[in-house]
């Protein structure tokens, strides 16, 4: 069985990632969904307790997933899905590591020159850094 990160933040990028891996059959593979949660910063948790934070976190992490969720089950391809929250590409990287992922999948967003200096690229990142197999789709 084959184990294959799918990290979706619910962009049409993201889908096509899904698109490609479901294209290539999906016989011998285990699917997880993963989508990361920016923290929240500033003094929320001042006024929020963790348990309503992190179901917030939740709540917005499966909200996101839907359409991936929805892709999947369309083709009739059953996938796990998981939440997390902090910094993508380290949360991306360190799942991958922990769970004993063959490769993650994950879709650019193709951005260029300027735009991608001041944003970055979490692909990127990934792609450079992690010991799993990284497959970029454009």
């Amino acid at each position: 069985m084959t184990k294959i990160l799918l990290p979706n933040d619910g962009s049409a990028a993201s889908a096509r990632a899904i698109e490609q891996v479901l294209q290539r059959g999906c016989a011998g593979l285990e699917l997880h969904l993963l989508n990361v949660q920016l923290p929240v910063d500033g003094n929320v948790r001042t006024f929020v307790n963790a348990d309503e934070l992190n179901a917030y976190h939740l709540a917005e992490g499966l909200a996101e997933l839907a359409a991936a969720r929805a892709q999947l089950d369309a083709a009739g391809v059953a996938c796990q899905q998981h939440v997390l929250v902090g910094h993508p590409a380290d949360q991306i990287r360190r799942f991958a590591d922990e769970n004993g992922f063959d490769e993650i999948v994950m879709g650019t967003h193709g951005r260029t020159g300027l735009m991608h200096l001041l944003m970055g690229s979490v692909a990127a990142e990934v792609s450079e850094q992690a010991k799993t197999q990284v497959t970029l789709v454009k």
